[in-house]
């Protein structure tokens, strides 16, 4: 196979196959601890959940740290990568021990939600700098196929994560504590794995390096006002666009989240285990689709450009997701959940790579923590929106057929600028 090929290409560059284990490690924590949270507050029996619960937890969750997003890139451009893997998993590890605790207490929910939002947090920066650190480590030739099987890679582990997390409940008797302490003990392995890459190679260059807190939060503001110019440039608008329609995709994939989440909770099984079971199955469906956007992603970029890559992600999404979603069917409803896997997907590896191969290796950090920025609103947004719309057992026709002519609007706008 083609992947194959590629994947051991890139894996005889030893430093980036250091910073992908880093990246597995990482990632599958986030998966076991995503799911964690996951049935905890939409799957717990006691639980009566509706798609206003579940936007409420998402906008507790997501958008606060979005705050830390700029801070996080003025840093990621300053801090050596490093050491904020090393520290940021370490801290993590902390954090999620504490979240363990705070479950077995009984406390209030808002107090569960501020330990899960301080994870939740320090994960832009470790998410943020993987990216801004790849071309640091694989030559600008193989940086497209780097784009399609790390990020990948790293989704595939989050996938098997959640797979595991699943696993460790049954396990233990339905016990999420136990659950987020398996993602803890993770953590912990992505730290020491980071020990193994030497702490100049990720960058950012020395000359931009600022130890101290204070000097690199004075300049936050101008740090962040420089980054917004260099993506405004006209060398850069390529990478602009891509932003924005990913941007709009990832909140129509944040709209069909929420729809399969109440469809799985309420229409399609009598019990919150049944329930949880078609959630894991849907997830897992998805992973293998993000698994085929890598397989085929580098060969469509080379014949399509990345441009054209995301305009047929998208055209494809337009088409299928409503002859796929409309019926709500179990059956349909999966292989729509495939199709967005690989869409969504293919086109962030599409994005991925505009955004790296356009922007200065000093401005890097700080525009790969707006982009997680703009994925967070995005996907709060689509969670609220979808609040509205979605009935208490998740089917509506209304939300299927917006979330295509989003779809379409992107495909469209996108395919307008390129005949430009």
């Amino acid at each position: 196979m083609a992947v194959v090929r590629d994947l051991r290409v890139l894996l005889r560059f030893g430093n980036f196959r250091r910073l992908l284990a880093v990246r597995l490690l990482s990632q599958g924590a986030d998966g076991v601890y995503q799911v964690a949270l996951a049935t905890y507050v939409v799957f717990s029996p006691e639980k009566q959940t509706s798609a206003a619960a579940i936007a409420s937890a998402m906008a507790v969750l997501l958008l606060p740290y979005s705050l830390v997003g700029p801070f996080a890139g003025v840093l990621l451009d300053r801090w050596r990568r490093r050491q904020v893997f090393l520290y940021g998993n370490l801290l993590r590890a902390a954090l999620a021990a504490l979240t363990a605790v705070l479950m077995l207490s009984g406390v209030p929910d808002w107090l569960f939600y501020v330990s899960a939002l301080c994870v939740t947090a320090v994960n832009r920066f470790v998410l943020a700098g993987l990216s801004a650190a790849l071309p640091r480590v694989v030559d600008s030739e193989r940086l497209v196929m780097a784009n399609s099987l790390s990020p990948t890679a790293g989704t595939l582990a989050a996938t098997v994560g959640g797979g595991l997390a699943f696993v460790v409940r049954l396990v233990a008797s339905d016990s999420d504590a136990a659950v987020v302490l398996v993602g803890a003990a993770l953590y912990v392995c992505s730290a020491l794995a980071s020990l193994r890459l030497a702490p100049e190679l990720l960058g950012p260059d020395r000359e931009l390096v600022h130890p101290r807190l204070k000097a690199a939060l004075v300049g936050t503001a101008h740090g962040l006002t420089s980054g917004v110019r260099h993506l405004a440039e006209p060398a850069r608008r390529e990478a602009a666009r891509a932003l924005a329609a990913m941007t709009l995709m990832r909140f129509c994939y944040g709209a069909l989240t929420v729809m399969v989440l109440m469809l799985c909770r309420y229409a399609w099984s009598s019990s919150s285990d049944d329930g949880l079971a078609l959630l894991g199955l849907a997830v897992g469906i998805s992973g293998a689709g993000f698994f085929t956007a890598a397989v085929l992603t580098p060969a469509a970029v080379g014949r399509l450009g990345p441009s054209g890559w995301i305009i047929a992600c998208a055209g494809s999404a337009a088409v299928l997701e409503p002859a796929l979603g409309l019926p709500f069917a179990e059956v349909p409803i999966l292989v729509a959940a495939f199709v967005l896997g690989l869409t969504t997907q293919g086109a962030k590896i599409a994005t991925d790579t505009v955004v790296q191969s356009s922007v200065d290796d000093g401005f890097r950090g700080r525009i790969f923590a707006v982009y997680d920025v703009l994925f967070n609103v995005a996907f709060v947004g689509a969670a609220a929106v979808a609040a509205l719309m979605l009935p208490p057992d998740g089917r509506s026709v209304a939300l299927v057929v917006t979330v295509a002519v989003i779809y379409g609007a992107v495909a469209a706008t996108m395919a307008r600028f390129a005949r430009q």
